[in-house]
């Protein structure tokens, strides 16, 4: 049975709060998560997370992911991902070679979502990163079904 990408995403996201109803270690539920999402969505090229670095707050960090080898660190405001944890907001970029600040990792990657992830407090504590090698890959209902995602990571 094929399912579109919204009822995808809901019943991804059954399945992941399910997995971390009782975990309280962060990378054991970033590293589920990013399985996950890599496993259901065939469009995913590159998934991971980004973690605040706590030595360097303006800083992002490599945390886990799935995929080809990913840019160690990133400081705030450079690259898709910098600029999301810049913002605080969530960015779709169609074409990353049409984006001046794009960070290039892997030349494979055409197009890139970033989630920003909040504690309870609504401190930013990491991006998701998302690439595709397709272009214009994302769209709103990539935004809204990672969103919730990222906000069921908060405990």
């Amino acid at each position: 049975m094929t399912y579109d990408k919204q009822t995808k995403y809901e019943n991804l996201t059954k399945e992941i709060n399910a997995v971390l109803k009782n975990e309280t270690n962060m990378i054991a539920r970033y590293s589920t998560v990013v399985c996950l999402l890599s496993r259901e969505f065939d469009y995913f090229y590159w998934t991971g997370f980004y973690l605040i670095d706590q030595k360097k707050l303006n800083e992002l960090v490599i945390g886990p992911y799935q995929g080809t080898l990913g840019c160690l660190r990133i400081p705030f405001g450079k690259g898709v991902c910098g600029l999301s944890a810049e913002l605080k907001k969530t960015l779709i970029i169609s074409d990353v070679h049409n984006f001046t600040n794009h960070i290039s990792c892997d030349v494979n990657s055409k197009s890139e979502i970033v989630v920003p992830v909040f504690d309870k407090n609504r401190n930013l504590i990491a991006v998701l990163d998302v690439d595709s090698s397709k272009l214009d890959a994302f769209d709103e209902v990539d935004k809204s079904g990672l969103e919730h995602i990222c906000s069921l990571l908060v405990f």
